[in-house]
């Protein structure tokens, strides 16, 4: 398992255009998480690639014209930087909310 995290402007459409470079390659995404990052965004992914792979989605990636940066390193490695969902929404109380 690899993590991929990616810097990138948040115009429309980048994010998908990022996230379906590894759909379209029928790659499973057990983990995305996206925030923003500064004046950028990221996102950062978790797929279970061989080393071609990495290299053809680093080779996509930097194609689209709105990344900044991409780098990876092993699954386990990655933290995140918030809770999901964050400690004070609770699940029950939002979706009665929406209900309303």
């Amino acid at each position: 398992m690899q993590a991929f995290q990616i810097r990138y402007r948040n115009t429309q459409g980048t994010l998908m255009r990022i996230l379906n470079a590894a759909s379209r390659r029928g790659l499973d995404i057990p983990s995305v998480h996206a925030e923003s990052a500064e004046h950028d965004h990221q996102v950062t992914l978790v797929l279970d690639v061989n080393a071609k792979q990495v290299g053809q989605l680093y080779r996509e990636w930097y194609a689209i014209a709105d990344v900044i940066h991409v780098s990876s390193a092993p699954a386990h490695t990655v933290t995140w930087t918030s809770p999901h969902p964050p400690a004070t929404v609770q699940l029950e109380e939002s979706r009665a909310a929406a209900r309303a």
